[in-house]
């Protein structure tokens, strides 16, 4: 298997390990799921040269915004788990470990920290909602599941594909 179908693979399954974390947190914690199509949103203003919202959820919906999320969120799983395996190469894959997985999963939060959500209203580590530290406490373990996916996947690929 080439390291491109590794990478899609693995960032895939990370990606998907952390939509079954936001199900459980939900019906656990009563945390409301991630919404993507507000991401989506944010993302198709941008072609329309409008990068910054007060708040995306006032903003008009565009059609097919939650069709651009969902699609982004398994992109930008995908590109993450690129950068593991450009840091890690090709023994990663070999033999996955989990402290490079934890440290891009969870230096992934600072996509959100510092672009998503200034760009769509709540500020810098989420400092214009309600709850900051809540929000922020929520963001980091979501990466970090996240990264724990990446790892999960990587021993997925290999002891169920041909590597």
């Amino acid at each position: 298997m080439n390291n491109l179908m590794a990478v899609f693979l693995i960032g895939v399954g990370a990606t998907v390990l952390m939509d079954l974390w936001s199900i459980l947190r939900k019906s656990l914690l009563g945390m409301p799921s991630p919404n993507y199509g507000m991401v989506g949103r944010w993302l198709a203003y941008m072609t329309h040269g409008k990068f910054r919202h007060d708040s995306i959820a006032a903003s008009p919906p565009i059609q097919g915004e939650h069709f651009i999320g969902w699609i982004a969120h398994y992109v930008t799983g995908i590109a993450f788990a690129a950068v593991l395996v450009g840091t890690a190469g090709k023994p990663w894959i070999l033999n996955p470990t989990i402290g490079p997985a934890l440290v891009v999963g969870v230096g992934t939060v600072a996509a959100p920290f510092l672009l998503v959500q200034p760009g769509m209203g709540a500020g810098i580590a989420s400092s214009r909602t309600p709850k900051p530290n809540s929000a922020r406490l929520h963001s980091f373990i979501n990466h970090a599941v996240f990264g724990l996916g990446l790892y999960a996947s990587g021993w997925a690929l290999k002891l169920y594909c041909s590597i």
